[in-house]
C-alpha cells in the first residue's frame, strides 16, 4: 500500500477543500464508497488517531460491519436489477427519459434487445439506444402496443382531412385511403380509434359522395 498523507487535527482526517472531519466515509465521484478506499480511510484513521484518545477496535469492527452490511444490500439490489433486466429481454417497454439539460420528460418505446452493464449500472438497449432500467415506466404487451400505433395512425390520417363543409373532390383520395386502412384493422384494435375520429371519417365520406 503506498503512503497516504492527510492532515489530522484531534486524530481525525480533515477535508483539504471544506475543512470538516471524515470518520467513517469518503465519497467518490458517484457518492459511493468502495471496499479498498473504505480500507485505506481505516488504516489511515488508526495511522494518525489521537495516541490520547484512541479509537478502540470495537469501533473499528463496528466501522467496517456498517459498510460491509452496506455493500451487500447493495449488491443484493445490484442482482435484483440485472435479474429482472434480463427477465425484459424481447419484450415491448415504454422508457420515462428526462432530458438533463431542459427538464423536459419524454416517453421512448421498443423491444428490448439486451441488457449492458457498466459500473454497477444495469442498461437495456431498445433500437441501438441504451436506457438505465431505472427510467422504466412500463411493460406494454405487443398486441397491444400495435394497436395503440396502428390508431394513431389512422387518427393522423383522418385528422387531416379538412372539414365535412371544406370537403373538395380532391379529398378523395385521402378519404377512400383512411377508410381502408381503418377498415383493416381488427375489432380490438379500431376500439383505440375514437368514436369522434370514425364519425368525422363518415361524414366526410358523406360530404364526398354529395359532390359526386
Amino acid at each position: 500500500m503506498g503512503d497516504i498523507f492527510a492532515q489530522v487535527v484531534d486524530g481525525k482526517l480533515v477535508d483539504q477543500t471544506s475543512g470538516s472531519s471524515k470518520t467513517d466515509s469518503k465519497k467518490t465521484s458517484n457518492d459511493s464508497l468502495d471496499k479498498n478506499a473504505f480500507l485505506q480511510l481505516l488504516v489511515a484513521e488508526m495511522q494518525y488517531q489521537d495516541p490520547l484518545e484512541p479509537t478502540t477496535n470495537t469501533e473499528y469492527v463496528s466501522q467496517f460491519a456498517t459498510f460491509s452490511q452496506l455493500e451487500a444490500t447493495q449488491n443484493v439490489e445490484l442482482q435484483g436489477k440485472i435479474q429482472m433486466a434480463n427477465n425484459l429481454v424481447g419484450e415491448q417497454v415504454i422508457m420515462k427519459v428526462t432530458n438533463s439539460d431542459t427538464g423536459k420528460t419524454t416517453y421512448e418505446s421498443g423491444q428490448v434487445d439486451y441488457v449492458y452493464l457498466e459500473n454497477d449500472k444495469v442498461f437495456l438497449s431498445i433500437a441501438g439506444s441504451l436506457y438505465n432500467v431505472d427510467n422504466l415506466d412500463t411493460v406494454v404487451d405487443a398486441k397491444y402496443l400495435d394497436a395503440v400505433n396502428l390508431a394513431e395512425m389512422v387518427t393522423n390520417m383522418i385528422n387531416k382531412i379538412p372539414r365535412a363543409d371544406e370537403i373538395t373532390l380532391e379529398n378523395r383520395g385521402a378519404i377512400e385511403q383512411a377508410r381502408e386502412v381503418y377498415d383493416e384493422l381488427t375489432a380490438y384494435q379500431k376500439q383505440y380509434v375514437s368514436e369522434d375520429t370514425v364519425l368525422k371519417l363518415t361524414a366526410s365520406e358523406a360530404a364526398l359522395k354529395k359532390l359526386s
